[in-house]
């Protein structure tokens, strides 16, 4: 099922995103995480994709096949596109589709000065416009409630994300975020642009400090000042870190389905306890 029909068919859709083993012949060893999110009852889930030349992009749809077959969840494959020719995303995507795959998240990816940038995507709206011009795919883009860290400015970021609405992306799903209001301001911003496709928020419980302050490095988040506190008092106490982190993440995910959000993206960092930890609290609200 494409992710279009699932966000006019239901309410208080719930995803995951979750990502391959490093290690070759190691695909068995996430049956046992994917049991459990299975058991959460997602819509969908998301699986990420390797940096040109990765030897993980097969894997990534390898598990993408397995989440469909034998959990029978609607997979979405992460497509990256700055290190890869049209020749080379054309053959990732006829594997995607030869599975039965029929969703992707087209994203530009991160600069590695260790894997030479190719010229046909400069941008992830590129990699949009082939994709809807070549495929069949629904396809999804991402969005940056706190800008991407390569926007010039605010006004340059909206303008950028209509390109990619424009170019053909289905839905958006979110960069992590910690405070509501960064993307409620978000949300409203895209919607006077003109952007009317559905704007998942996608969420990260944070049960690490190293991990965290990392990721926001690269993907340019901010950590409010609530959440410096959480670090500041509990860092260095793994157990306290972990309630905390999970309390945040729980109470920011029911202030953004009292807020009739366009589903909740759960970044799992391939840890389903997590995951069970927030199903958990929502469950009386959302049904399941």
């Amino acid at each position: 099922m494409k992710l279009t029909d699932i966000y006019k068919k239901k309410s208080n859709i719930l995803s995951f995103e979750i990502f391959p083993p490093k290690a070759d012949g190691e695909l068995n060893n996430i049956e046992p995480t994917l049991e459990i999110l299975s058991q959460l009852e997602p819509d969908y889930i998301s699986v990420t994709f390797g940096a040109g030349g990765s030897s993980n992009n097969n894997k990534t749809i390898a598990l993408a096949k397995m989440i469909k077959e034998k959990y029978h969840i609607e997979p979405v494959v992460h497509l990256t596109c700055l290190c890869y020719d049209k020749k080379e995303i054309s053959e990732f995507a006829k594997e995607i589709a030869a599975e039965g795959i029929e969703n992707v998240l087209a994203l530009r990816g991160d600069r590695n000065p260790n894997v030479p940038e190719k010229n046909d995507f400069r941008y992830a709206s590129e990699l949009i416009t082939f994709l809807k011009e070549n495929t069949s795919f629904c396809v999804a883009g991402a969005c940056y409630p706190e800008d991407h860290p390569e926007s010039e400015s605010h006004v340059s970021e909206m303008l950028n994300l209509k390109k990619k609405v424009d170019a053909g992306a289905d839905i958006l799903l979110s960069q992590l975020f910690f405070d509501n209001e960064n993307y409620y301001s978000f949300v409203e911003d895209a919607r006077i642009a003109g952007i009317e496709v559905p704007i998942t928020p996608g969420i990260m419980p944070v049960i690490n400090e190293k991990q965290i302050r990392r990721m926001v490095n690269t993907c340019g988040a901010k950590l409010s000042d609530k959440f410096e506190r959480i670090l500041k008092n509990y860092g260095e106490r793994p157990e306290a870190l972990y309630e905390a982190g999970m309390i945040h993440a729980l109470s920011q995910v029911v202030d953004l389905l009292a807020n009739n959000v366009d589903g909740i993206h759960l970044y799992t960092m391939n840890n389903p306890n997590v995951a069970r930890r927030i199903c958990d609290g929502i469950k009386p609200i959302i049904g399941r």
